[in-house]
């Protein structure tokens, strides 16, 4: 793991610049750790649509390891923790972690594949996206918003909310909206779930937070929206009862997943 801190300019760069830097940290990563990266995506604010001048870029990774790594009887990590600083954080899962998490419809795993920048992606991991649309529930994915959306809402109390958890509590929101209406994975950006299913009157005052997140701080707070504080807490009422409803689907059968590792594994083992 490098131990040198990424310089901040980065975070002032052209998408390209920055498209360029994750890269190089891909080569150092797959040549230092031996493993193969599949896919290498943009995750949190950057990637919603809502990050801050000093937010850091938040990258994450599906791996694969040679066939032999799999073979072993004692335990191994299934994590890898690349970089870590207040610019640059890089860290990501093994092929045979995220095959877990996708069978048991991890929302983690689904936003990372529902992710608008892509850094990297091996042609083998096509297979992988076709395993996650069989494995995605519609049901777990919906109670995660909801859960994520209370305990941001717990957060957002007192005079002055923190703008993040706001925007957060929002998206979960919109998230969950998307997945009771459509029963697949709601896109990354705010504004795409905004445009889908966000009512008139409230745009405009999310309009204005967004524009003030656009150019604070991390940290920083914003007084409370009244319209923006009913809809939070109809909207949540309203999903509650909707999404407690939502019938759970049969898990997809291990021997599809163990068929579509062990491809994966192969096809990187050849390349």
């Amino acid at each position: 793991m490098p131990s040198d801190p990424y310089p901040a300019d980065l975070r002032s760069a052209s998408p390209d610049a920055v498209a360029h830097a994750v890269r190089h940290e891909l080569d150092l990563l797959e040549e230092a750790e031996g493993a193969r990266v599949l896919l290498a995506v943009e995750s949190g604010s950057r990637a919603w649509g809502f990050e801050s001048p000093d937010s850091d870029f938040d990258v994450r990774l599906v791996y694969v390891r040679p066939v032999e790594h799999y073979l072993r009887l004692d335990p191994v990590r299934d994590v890898l923790e690349w970089r870590l600083d207040e610019v640059l954080d890089v860290s990501g899962w093994d092929l045979d972690k995220s095959l877990r998490l996708a069978r048991g419809a991890n929302p983690s795993f689904f936003e990372w594949l529902a992710s608008p920048v892509i850094y990297d992606e091996d042609p083998a991991f096509a297979a992988v996206r076709d395993l996650a649309a069989e494995c995605f529930s519609p049901a777990a994915s919906a109670r995660h918003y909801l859960s994520m959306a209370t305990g941001q809402l717990v957060a957002c109390q007192g005079e002055t909310v923190p703008l993040k958890k706001y925007l957060y509590t929002v998206r979960a929101l919109l998230a969950a909206r998307w997945v009771v209406a459509e029963r697949r994975p709601a896109p990354m950006r705010l504004k795409d779930l905004v445009d889908a299913g966000l009512e008139g009157p409230v745009r405009g005052p999310l309009k204005d937070v967004l524009a003030d997140k656009a150019v604070s701080g991390e940290r920083d707070g914003h007084p409370r929206v009244p319209e923006l504080d009913a809809w939070l807490q109809t909207t949540l009422a309203e999903l509650t009862d909707v999404v407690a409803d939502l019938a759970t689907a049969p898990k997809v059968p291990w021997e599809r997943l163990n068929e579509v590792f062990l491809a994966v594994v192969r096809s990187a083992q050849a390349g």
